[in-house]
């Protein structure tokens, strides 16, 4: 996994649109085509096994992704409710 935030990190339109804090739609539209154009270009060099299993891998990527953000999400509520009590106390 630290092989991959790595990787990630040397993104150059993700540091870029990460750097204040928020993703406005052009930002995320322009990933999506990055997304794309590197799907296609591994694509056409896969044989259907192992594209079955690069499927599965891009599905498991993206389920994690979700999965962490709502559990991050979650967590930010929960100690946001207790700060809020505390300073109602």
């Amino acid at each position: 996994m630290v092989e991959h935030r790595r990787q990630v990190g040397q993104l150059e339109h993700f540091t870029q649109s990460i750097a204040d804090g928020v993703i406005d739609d052009h930002e995320l539209a322009t990933q999506e085509q990055n997304l794309v154009a590197a799907m296609k270009a591994v694509e056409g060099s896969l044989d259907d096994a192992l594209h079955a299993k690069v499927s599965r891998l891009l599905a498991e990527v993206a389920a994690y992704s979700v999965m962490r953000t709502l559990h991050e999400m979650a967590q930010a509520r929960v100690h946001g409710a207790m700060d809020a009590k505390k300073a109602d106390a």
